[in-house]
């Protein structure tokens, strides 16, 4: 199965946020629906980029590499 990492943007306030999913489409209307945390508090979001690994592992690294 593919694994994605995949970027957000706060259409709110321009920030970002980054991570992985099998489904960045899904993690997106996720991120939307109404619920507390960091992405709750700045909503809505649009999906930005995203890229496709063949692994949940090779996700993570390009997500933690580029939340450095």
């Amino acid at each position: 199965m593919t694994h994605y990492f995949y970027s957000i943007e706060s259409e709110k306030d321009g920030s970002f946020y980054i991570g992985s999913s099998q489904d960045p489409v899904e993690g997106l209307k996720k991120h939307n629906r109404p619920h507390k945390g960091y992405t709750g508090r700045k909503q809505s979001w649009k999906l930005v980029h995203a890229e496709s690994f063949e692994t949940d592992a090779e996700a993570i690294i390009r997500e933690k590499y580029l939340q450095k």
